[in-house]
């Protein structure tokens, strides 16, 4: 039977207090956090290339940690490396300013990334390549981009559940969708970021979707909602329950046609995750009866 594991992008922030952790001066987040949602998206181990082409991969203490920390149905979709899906060291559109990414779809280093994780192993959801919008001097084509990942994906390891990010909303058609089926990865469907609506692009590509599905709300206006919050995000800002009603038919189909979804929820989609999660949760109690 398919499942929904709901969660947010991130977990530490004290304006969840009363929310989602108590008011005890000193706790453990993460273990708070489990007790009130099944899953969590792991976003400060994609940050790993740092200075000079130099790879940082999680300490096995924090990995260990993270296991002894919540209960064995929680599940973790983690970010991959970005060290790993940076076509370069640097953003520049200056094609002679770019500097190659060495360690770019790199196997050896995703087999040692995968080795940091076997604590966690039991507990893994979705590990997601999430790559930056390509200019034509990072990647000249959709056709280049596809090559290099079937070369890249025929040797990952298996056993994992990994999904695809992509920002160039031009390589989102038919020939990516049955790119990945054959490949038995999943398309993240990522709400925000000029990215074209999920909703139309599920309706339009579902029939190749297998087994599960990444689902990432993220926002339009991450700056603009950052300065109204303040940094506090315990409260909606911006209400997407028009969104949210699409959101919970997409669910129910997927569901219904026994794939496991994964959903991620983010503060800058409307406020504050916690409380986008309570709406979508009492949507779904309601369509069920």
């Amino acid at each position: 039977m398919a499942k929904l594991y709901i969660g947010t992008c991130g977990w530490k922030y004290d304006s969840w207090r009363g929310l989602v952790y108590s008011g005890k001066e000193e706790i453990n987040y993460l273990k708070e956090y489990s007790e009130c949602y099944d899953a969590v998206e792991v976003q400060q181990w994609y940050f790993s290339l740092h200075g000079n082409n130099k790879v940082v991969l999680p300490k096995p203490e924090m990995v260990t940690a993270y296991k002894n920390s919540v209960h064995k149905d929680f599940k973790f979709s983690i970010k991959i490396p970005n060290s790993i899906t940076l076509t370069h060291l640097n953003h520049s559109e200056n094609e002679e300013e770019l500097i190659p990414n060495g360690h770019f779809l790199s196997n050896d280093l995703l087999e040692e990334f995968v080795s940091t994780l076997k604590p966690l192993r039991h507990n893994l959801g979705a590990l997601i390549f999430q790559f930056e919008y390509f200019s034509k001097q990072k990647m000249k084509s959709q056709v280049e981009f596809q090559g290099l990942l079937r070369e890249f994906i025929a040797k990952i390891p298996g056993g994992f559940r990994f999904a695809i990010e992509t920002r160039n909303p031009a390589y989102l058609n038919e020939d990516y969708f049955l790119f990945l089926r054959d490949s038995k990865i999943a398309h993240v469907f990522l709400q925000g970021y000029d990215m074209p609506d999920i909703f139309d692009l599920h309706k339009r590509y579902k029939d190749y979707v297998k087994d599960y599905a990444v689902i990432r709300l993220q926002g339009e206006d991450k700056k603009g909602i950052e300065t109204r919050s303040g940094g506090e995000w315990n409260k909606i800002i911006e209400p997407k329950d028009d969104e949210l009603l699409r959101l919970v038919e997409m669910i129910g189909e997927l569901l219904e046609r026994n794939i496991d979804v994964y959903l991620s929820v983010n503060n800058h989609y409307e406020g504050s995750a916690p409380l986008t999660i309570a709406k979508i949760q009492k949507l779904m109690r309601e369509k069920s009866n």
